[in-house]
């Protein structure tokens, strides 16, 4: 409650400020007029006023390095670093975070990449009115049902607490948007479903296949995404349009649509994953249906994508 509240009077309390970081247009943008990004603000408030009394050993690594990505990506979206900057940045705060959690290794060095691509491909698909957010209460709400029932209540009401700041941020950012998350918010929610997903699968909460499952809808469309462009020769860093969710509102679909069509898809994704949680005799047959329910919406996508003039 006390996340859900601080998160919703920050972001009222800020969007009556007459000078605040906006979000412009540009070539990857889907809106086409200036939007404060100042979400990201308030849900860290929320999410940080939980923290004081929800930190403990365990959670307190991921605690300490999101509020501090979340600084750096505050000072980003205010002054625009550069890219090599905010990259180094990401891997010295998984780095941190795993080491403190107690990873050495090889284990080190794969937790270490799935952390800074989740903490990265959160923010490419942070691109319309209520996508990243509705992932947010969706995906930690899962997180924290899965911990309640694995008897781990402190993971479980942190990722509580994660969720209801999202909540929060919903009621400014569903569309239309009064205001977008920015970096500071993307950034830190990306770190976050991944070193909470890892400190679940250390403690025996979860299979390392839960969180995976429970964010697919974001993690299958920016890496199906990233690897046709690195084979089509593209530049993978450079903005762009040309994720599944951008194709669906450049193909003629609203915000709104968009949104709650992503929405159903979350929960389908979140269901699957606590089917694993009971049923993980049938793991193999669960990600065949995981992976044909991508393929049936991807492929019609494509197919629609293709057969008018558009970007490619």
């Amino acid at each position: 409650m006390s996340a859900f509240i601080v998160c919703w009077m920050v972001l009222a309390w800020l969007l009556q400020r007459r000078r605040l970081p906006m979000d412009h247009p540009n070539v990857r943008s889907l809106h086409v007029t200036p939007t404060p990004r100042i979400g990201g603000l308030g849900m860290m408030a929320g999410v940080g006023v939980a923290s004081l009394w929800l930190a403990d050993a365990v959670l307190l690594p991921a605690m300490l390095a999101a509020f501090a990505l979340a600084a750096l990506s505050l000072l980003d979206d205010v002054r625009s670093l550069s890219m090599v900057a905010r990259l180094l940045a990401h891997f010295v705060a998984a780095v941190a975070c795993l080491l403190a959690l107690g990873l050495t290794g090889w284990a080190l060095v794969g937790a270490t990449l799935a952390v800074v691509w989740m903490t990265n491909l959160y923010n490419f698909m942070d691109g319309t009115d209520g996508l990243a957010g509705g992932m947010a209460v969706i995906g930690f709400g899962a997180l924290a049902l899965a911990a309640m029932l694995g008897d781990a209540p402190g993971l479980a009401a942190f990722c509580a607490a994660i969720a209801a700041a999202a909540l929060a941020f919903l009621r400014f950012n569903f569309p239309p948007a009064r205001v977008f998350m920015g970096d500071t918010g993307s950034i830190p929610l990306g770190f976050l479903a991944a070193s909470l997903g890892i400190v679940g699968t250390m403690q025996h909460v979860w299979p390392w296949l839960f969180p995976l499952l429970v964010f697919s809808p974001f993690i299958v469309d920016a890496s199906v995404t990233l690897i046709r462009r690195a084979l089509r020769g593209e530049r993978v860093w450079r903005a762009h349009r040309s994720h599944y969710y951008q194709r669906v509102v450049l193909l003629g679909a609203s915000h709104r649509q968009l949104a709650l069509a992503a929405y159903a898809l979350m929960l389908a994704a979140a269901a699957l994953a606590f089917a694993l949680l009971l049923f993980l005799q049938y793991t193999a047959w669960l990600l065949i249906l995981s992976a044909a329910i991508y393929l049936l919406i991807f492929l019609p996508i494509d197919w629609c994508w293709h057969r008018i003039p558009n970007e490619p």
